[in-house]
C-alpha cells in the first residue's frame, strides 16, 4: 500500500472519530461538562506522556516548558483548545450539536482569515469572496433565528487561534499537546477536588460512567496521532478536502440521531457555508497544483 494511500485512511478515521465523539458526550449528558473536561485534561495528559515516555522524548517536553516564549505560547494553546473542548461538549449536552457542526465548517475560513491578518497572507479573489459568504452566511442565521450562533463563532475563532499558535512551536504535536494538558492539569484537578469533596463527583459512582470518562483521554489523543501521521503522508490541500469528513458527520449525527430541528434559516446558511467551502476548495486545490508544476520546473 502506498503511502499517500495509508495517510489517506488515516485521516478518514481521524475525522471519523471527531466526526462521531458527539455520540460519547451525549452519553455523559448527566455530568456538568466542566467535570468532563477536567477529566479529558487528566486522562489526555496521562495517555500523552505514556507515548512519549514509551518513545524516550519524555525530556523533550521538559525542554519546550523551560523556553519562556515556548511556554507562553503553549500555555495560550492550552486556553484556546481547552474553552474548544468546553464548547463543543456543551453544544451536545444542549441540543446544538448541528450548531458546533457549523463551527467546524466554518473554521477553514477563520483559519484564512486570521493567516491574512497574522502572517499578512494574501488572499485570492475566490478565497475573498469565500470568506465574505461565510460572514453572510452568519448574519443570515442570526438574523433568522433572532440571536448569533455564537457556539459555532466561539469553536471556529478558538480552533483558529489554536492552529495560529502551534504554527509557531518548535515542538511536535504529542510533544505540545501533552504539555498543553499538563499545564491545565492542576486546574483539572481542582475541579475534580471540587466535585468530589462534596460527594457528587461522576468518577467511581459506577463502572460506566468511570470507564467511559477514563476513555476521554484514549478518545482525545487517538485521532490526534492519526492526524499527524496523515499530515507527513499527503498533501496540505488533500488534508483541507478530507478534514470537512469531521463536520459532515456531526451534521448527519445531530440531524439523524441527535433529531435536533433543521430550520429553513439553517438551510440557508448551511447552503451558503458550503457554497463558500466549494469556492475556497477549488482555489486551494488550483494553488496547490500551480505550486507543484513551479516545483518540477524548476
Amino acid at each position: 500500500m502506498r503511502e499517500a494511500t495509508k495517510g489517506i485512511i488515516a485521516m478518514v478515521a481521524a475525522c471519523t472519530i471527531w466526526g462521531l465523539s458527539g455520540i460519547y458526550y451525549k452519553l455523559l449528558d448527566h455530568v456538568p461538562p466542566i467535570e468532563i473536561l477536567a477529566h479529558r485534561t487528566l486522562w489526555s495528559c496521562a495517555f500523552f506522556a505514556s507515548i512519549l515516555f514509551l518513545q524516550g522524548r519524555i525530556s523533550v517536553l521538559g525542554q519546550a516548558l523551560a523556553e519562556r516564549r515556548s511556554l507562553m505560547m503553549i500555555g495560550f494553546a492550552a486556553l484556546t483548545i481547552s474553552t474548544n473542548w468546553f464548547v463543543f461538549i456543551t453544544s451536545i449536552h444542549v441540543g446544538r450539536a448541528m450548531e458546533a457542526s457549523l463551527g467546524y465548517y466554518i473554521f477553514p475560513l477563520v483559519a484564512v482569515l486570521l493567516g491574512a491578518l497574522a502572517f499578512r497572507e494574501r488572499l485570492g479573489k475566490a478565497q475573498l469572496f469565500a470568506v465574505g459568504l461565510a460572514l453572510c452566511a452568519v448574519a443570515t442565521l442570526t438574523v433568522g433565528l433572532g440571536v448569533p450562533p455564537w457556539i459555532a463563532l466561539v469553536l471556529a475563532t478558538s480552533f483558529g487561534l489554536y492552529g495560529l499558535v502551534k504554527k509557531g512551536l518548535s515542538v511536535g504535536p504529542v510533544v505540545s499537546v501533552t504539555a498543553e494538558v499538563l499545564l491545565l492539569s492542576p486546574i483539572a484537578l481542582g475541579v475534580l477536588w471540587y466535585f468530589h469533596a462534596d460527594g457528587h463527583g461522576a468518577f467511581g459512582i459506577n463502572w460506566h460512567d468511570s470507564l467511559l470518562l477514563a476513555f476521554s483521554g484514549i478518545l482525545t489523543g487517538t485521532p490526534l496521532i492519526l492526524f499527524s501521521y496523515a499530515t507527513k503522508r499527503v498533501t496540505l490541500a488533500t488534508v483541507g478536502l478530507v478534514q470537512y469528513t469531521n463536520p459532515t458527520i456531526q451534521f448527519l449525527v445531530a440531524m439523524l440521531i441527535f433529531r435536533e430541528a433543521f430550520s429553513f434559516w439553517h438551510a440557508v446558511a448551511f447552503a451558503m457555508i458550503w457554497t463558500a467551502l466549494a469556492i475556497y476548495t477549488t482555489a486551494s486545490l488550483r494553488q496547490d497544483r500551480a505550486a507543484r508544476r513551479a516545483v518540477v520546473k524548476s
